[in-house]
């Protein structure tokens, strides 16, 4: 799933070339998790404004409203001057002045929503139950302690979850908590003030290091210009079960925890 850095960068590969541009047209295909909310007729003839994102949503400012678009499980975004014909799992189709904006989606679990402001449903409700982002001032070690206050689930969990810090996906979290040394089978409730320390930094750290990598690509992730993430390449523990700690030598475990794979070192993570 497209986590914070893959939409970050995938928000930079198109964001400035789209600024400005009229709407020319829209093609839907077939329906997404959510519909547009909209006739697309409404949309053609205004401006694009700014780009923005949210956790793990981009705002596409209209003149009128917006759309608020996510990339679900396996979704992607291509901004070109020039596009071939719409492909079986192309749903969305945003034909602009200066290029068509499409979404690529086989799951079909990604959306475009039109809202008249990110402050009225349906964006207001999508959002409002966000947490903090990993680079706000906000996003602190008091903050992290507090919320995660009298949570039982491991640790791991809580920060998959997105109401305490958005955009922490799986890989991210693995990371970042053997960056931090915490062992992501420890209840959340159990860290304690100096290790929510090491954990904001830690987490800051890591999602800096996957954009400067261009995200994550492990199938099918791709920006707006058709590039590949390459953090995978130098993750420590993500998808390295039976192979050496980089650190250690000893040897990286993996478990299920809610359904998705942790990778850990037993030695250099502690609960």
């Amino acid at each position: 799933m497209p986590e914070l850095p893959e939409v970050e960068v995938t928000r930079q590969s198109f964001a400035d070339r789209i600024r400005g541009a009229q709407v020319e047209a829209v093609r839907i295909g077939k329906p997404l998790r959510w519909p547009l909310g909209c006739d697309p007729a409404e949309l053609t003839g205004q401006r694009v404004g700014e780009v923005t994102r949210r956790g793990k949503y981009l705002w596409l400012a209209l003149e009128r409203g917006g759309l608020l678009l996510h990339l679900g499980m396996s979704g992607s975004l291509s901004f070109a001057i020039e596009a071939g014909p719409a492909g079986p799992h192309d749903h969305f189709d945003l034909q602009t002045s200066h290029g068509l904006l499409r979404l690529h989606d086989p799951r079909r679990f990604g959306a475009v929503v039109w809202s008249s402001s990110l402050q009225h449903d349906p964006a207001l409700k999508l959002l409002s139950s966000l947490g903090v982002e990993p680079f706000d001032p906000g996003f602190t070690a008091a903050h992290l302690h507090a919320s995660l206050r009298g949570r039982r689930v491991s640790i791991k969990q809580a920060l998959l979850a997105g109401d305490v810090v958005v955009g922490v996906g799986n890989i991210y979290a693995s990371e970042a908590l053997f960056s931090a040394g915490i062992d992501p089978r420890t209840p959340a409730g159990r860290v304690g003030p100096a290790r929510c320390q090491r954990l904001v930094d830690a987490v800051r750290a890591t999602l800096t290091r996957a954009l400067e990598a261009g995200g994550s690509t492990l199938r099918d992730f791709r920006d707006a210009q058709g590039h590949n993430g390459a953090f995978q390449l130098e993750a420590r523990v993500y998808d390295r079960a039976g192979q050496a700690c980089r650190v250690c030598g000893s040897v990286i475990r993996r478990i299920q925890q809610g359904q998705r794979s942790t990778f850990f070192c037993p030695t250099c993570q502690k609960r």
